[in-house]
């Protein structure tokens, strides 16, 4: 880098026809630069709604074609088109905010030991409301993170900032996951020990309405179980005792069957009881022996179940 120079940061946005989404998403990068920070934005778009390229160019961004399906196709064709120092991410349906990237590029600035630093996120409803407080609190660094990491702690990715140089050595998303493939590729990073963490709000994070996608969860689930196993095993030692293992595995992937749960509580309330059958089952994929617990001795699950089995005894928004 040229003293005096700004740094030069290319940050990438995969994009699926969502025009207006990614306005804002551009928006809010664009909204970040600086006289010291400037951004490379790179567009890798697997739709097909040219309004996509045009809300790209607006923001001066590249805008890439990409023909693969899923995000990870999408942010590898900007993965290998980045120039930048370093790299950065946002999901097209998200919003950076303005604390996001100063606080990970000066710690990275002041640690060369650093490869990458993770923020905080703040979970919102479709409107960008608020829903949660930022989170995680501190997620720890080293051991301590891997394990957290296999133990129900997805880092967000529009949050994580990463030297350029580390994402060749770390390498290409897994474009055969169609789910989970950002955990993946920041499982491999974090398994290098030396990420930081910041406790800095970075960007707002859309969450879809509950219940509302089953066959999405249905699907993303076999992936976060190959992506558990994939980075488990030869971290086993971080779990201190291989009964660990077992309740990483059940931390990672409870909000699976908790999703499902309350799809079924919500679908049977609702009287759609061919939808509640099916959340029901897709509970039993993810834990067997759990739902049949749940059944038999938890009133929400149960009572999803005798709502939509006999729903003249049992009508619809009883408890």
């Amino acid at each position: 880098m040229i003293a005096g120079a700004p740094t030069l940061i290319s940050v990438i946005v995969p994009t699926r026809d969502r025009a207006n989404l990614l306005r804002e998403a551009l928006a809010s990068i664009r909204a970040l630069e600086s006289d010291a920070v400037v951004f490379e934005i790179l567009v890798g778009d697997n739709g097909s709604d040219p309004a996509s390229r045009v809300a790209a160019a607006e923001f001066g961004a590249t805008h890439i074609k990409v023909d693969r399906n899923g995000a990870g196709a999408a942010r590898n064709a900007g993965l290998k088109a980045a120039t930048g120092e370093f790299i950065a991410f946002l999901d097209d349906d998200d919003v950076w905010l303005p604390a996001n990237i100063s606080a990970q590029l000066k710690m990275l600035r002041e640690d060369p030991k650093l490869e990458a630093v993770f923020g905080q996120v703040i979970s919102t409803d479709q409107d960008l409301k608020p829903q949660t407080d930022p989170w995680p609190e501190a997620p720890g660094s080293g051991d301590t993170l891997v394990k957290a990491m296999l133990s129900s702690y997805y880092p967000q990715l529009g949050a994580t900032f990463v030297r350029a140089r580390v994402a060749k050595e770390v390498g290409l998303f897994d474009e055969t996951l169609l789910g989970d493939q950002d955990w993946d590729w920041q499982l491999r990073v974090a398994r290098r020990r030396k990420v930081g963490f910041t406790p800095t709000p970075g960007v707002l994070f859309r969450q879809r309405p509950p219940g509302s996608f089953d066959k999405l969860r249905m699907m993303r689930l076999g992936f976060a179980r190959k992506v558990f196993l994939r980075h488990a095993l030869p971290e086993w030692r971080v779990f201190g005792h291989p009964l660990g293992i077992v309740k990483g595995y059940t931390a990672s992937i409870r909000q699976y069957f908790d999703y499902f749960v309350d799809a079924a509580d919500r679908r049977s309330r609702a009287g759609e009881r061919k939808e509640a059958l099916k959340a029901i089952g897709g509970a039993f994929r993810v834990f067997p022996a759990r739902t049949l617990f749940h059944l038999a001795l938890k009133p929400r699950l149960r009572g999803a179940a005798l709502r939509t089995i006999l729903p003249g005894r049992h009508q619809a928004g009883s408890a």
